[in-house]
């Protein structure tokens, strides 16, 4: 059974939900095993986002620093045929604003990002991120889900994330590594005809020659 986001709920399984941005930086407090920025998007937004046709949904991956994300998902909006709207401008300022946010909250110069048109199970079993900590953002579909495992076994209890609510989670790679078990997962979508635009963000801390070749490509 899964149940919406409910900040009760999340505090009983060491998530916790803040109502501003800068509240995400309780990731970094012992305990902690991930923290929701609980917000709702402009249903106006919403209603443009979940009609449009999923060939034409932005979608991109690279690695850049965050204040090249504007540029760099423009760019890929109009590669993908987005509609040239001021909703179309919402989602960009929108991400682009997530970039800053996650990386002055994990102090990280460069990040790794990745806006995906999911239509299948992508990650559906629960799981630990095999990293040190991770943003995730459904801006369209059914958000991530959440819940405590034991002994290894799917929880009892699944949790899901509200569209457009960001979610940072501890990977595997956490300093600190909370013993509550809390493992995540893709809801499994396939066959049911729905379409999800996942945002991923996750920290790099050291850039290397790669990276200087695809921030060249992108300038």
């Amino acid at each position: 059974m899964t149940h919406a986001c409910d900040v009760a709920d999340a505090a009983a399984v060491g998530v916790r939900v803040t109502q501003t941005p800068k509240g995400l930086s309780v990731i970094h407090n012992s305990g902690c095993a991930a923290a929701i920025w609980d917000r709702a998007p402009r249903p106006s937004f919403q209603h443009w986002l979940d009609n449009i046709d999923p060939k034409h949904l932005p979608s991109t991956r690279v690695t850049l620093a965050p204040d090249q994300v504007s540029d760099a998902l423009s760019r890929s909006a109009l590669m993908c045929g987005t509609p040239n709207c001021p909703e179309c401008g919402m989602l960009v300022d929108d991400v682009s604003a997530l970039a800053m946010v996650f990386a002055d909250v994990m102090d990280t110069p460069f990040i790794r990002l990745r806006l995906d048109v999911v239509t299948s199970n992508a990650c559906r079993k629960f799981h630990v991120d095999a990293l040190t900590v991770r943003l995730i953002c459904t801006y369209r579909g059914t958000g991530t889900q959440y819940g405590v495992s034991r002994n290894d076994k799917d929880p009892e209890h699944v949790f899901t994330v509200p569209a457009c609510a960001p979610i940072i989670l501890r990977g595997s790679k956490w300093p600190e590594s909370p013993s509550i078990g809390l493992r995540h997962r893709s809801p499994p979508i396939e066959g049911t005809g729905e379409t999800r635009l996942l945002l991923v963000i996750d920290p790099v801390r050291d850039i290397n020659r790669r990276t200087d070749q695809i921030l060249t490509k992108i300038q």
